[in-house]
């Protein structure tokens, strides 16, 4: 009865077979056989109208659709790949995800064929009518990179008008990433970028763009003379790591450098030089696998140097000699530090 219960439950999970045109199109578009193909494709989106079953239904002509214009786009066919994405909103109803795929690699299309006023249009329309939708965010990447090199401060008030109507959605904090970037790099207004990430600090922490935003925030924060502001910003960064242990999430690639850069910003910013040698001290305990560990330790033998603790320095200097002897600061500045220190031949590894 078991192994029965089983082999119905696999019948019932398996995805059903493909209709034989759609299926005939796809061996067409391997076999090299174009026109035939696409022939296929067109058949295939005629006959998914038939399928009873809202999902299969959906599903299927969205592959049909979408094999039809890839095939063109694969052949350089770009014009009338772009014919064929752009119709596929309105064939497909407005099925969010193949609608906004389709609005994206239209308008990417366009923008390729030099039709810009066109491309612009399909690519807000991506991004206004599917906030939600990862292809949105897709089309904000083109529209942004594009728009900025032609006009940032242009672009800067489209996005600025999309604020507050798309706040909420999965795009809206990559606009307030977008606008930070362009206060910084183009109008080169640290406040103003500070107070855009901050935003997304806010209110999208579970954004895309949330660690970045702490990660750029907190640089900002040291530009602009206000080191109490970074290491706020890198705790909060830092913070996320319990959260992602207790939920079995992922850690941010940016942990590891943060906690490297919150001893720093402890050390030459605030001269804390006890919280800065224990920040340093951190990163290995709590990201045993990071390429940072041997930096954490040169520069926690800097920050007792500094602190004017030239013994425990010389501590740590021997316990990276020891654990990473081929680390890049064994060619010139440990052994260098050490010279400076006076450090004996052999030292007693830190271990505390």
């Amino acid at each position: 009865m078991r192994a029965v219960a089983v082999l119905l439950l696999a019948a019932a999970c398996s995805a059903p077979p493909l209709p034989a045109d759609l299926a005939a199109a796809q061996r067409l578009e391997r076999q090299g056989k174009v026109e035939a193909g696409l022939a296929e494709y067109a058949r295939a989106q005629q006959t998914c109208k038939t399928i009873r079953i809202d999902h299969v239904r959906r599903e299927t002509c969205a592959q049909a659709h979408t094999g039809y214009a890839e095939l063109l786009e694969d052949q350089n066919r770009r014009a009338e790949a772009a014919d064929a994405y752009e119709a596929m909103p309105a064939a497909l109803d407005h099925d969010p995800v193949p609608s906004a795929k389709a609005l994206y690699r239209a308008g990417r299309l366009r923008l390729a064929l030099g039709q810009d006023e066109r491309a612009y249009k399909l690519l807000w329309k991506a991004v206004t009518d599917y906030p939600d939708i990862a292809y949105a965010v897709d089309a904000l990447r083109v529209l942004f990179n594009d728009g900025r090199r032609r006009n940032p401060r242009e672009m800067y008030q489209v996005l600025s008008g999309l604020v507050e109507p798309l706040a909420g959605n999965d795009v809206s904090d990559n606009i307030l990433f977008d606008m930070a970037v362009i206060a910084e790099k183009d109008f080169h207004d640290l406040k103003r970028a500070r107070e855009h990430l901050d935003r997304i600090i806010a209110h999208y922490r579970d954004g895309g763009m949330f660690d970045n935003a702490c990660w750029r925030a907190a640089r900002i924060s040291r530009a602009m003379g206000d080191g109490k502001g970074a290491v706020k910003r890198l705790r909060i960064l830092l913070a996320t790591r319990e959260v992602a242990w207790g939920a079995g999430s992922y850690f941010s690639v940016l942990l590891d450098d943060s906690q490297l850069e919150l001893g720093r910003v402890l050390r030459d910013d605030l001269h804390q030089y006890k919280k800065a040698a224990a920040a340093f001290r951190k990163l290995p305990a709590d990201y045993p696998a990071s390429i940072l560990r041997d930096d954490a330790l040169f520069e926690e033998a800097v920050t007792w140097n500094q602190a004017g603790d030239g013994e425990r320095a010389c501590r740590v200097l021997a316990k990276l000699h020891a654990d990473w002897p081929d680390s890049k600061y064994e060619i010139d500045k440990a052994p260098a530090l050490r010279a400076k220190l006076s450090c004996p031949a052999v030292a007693r590894a830190e271990t505390k």
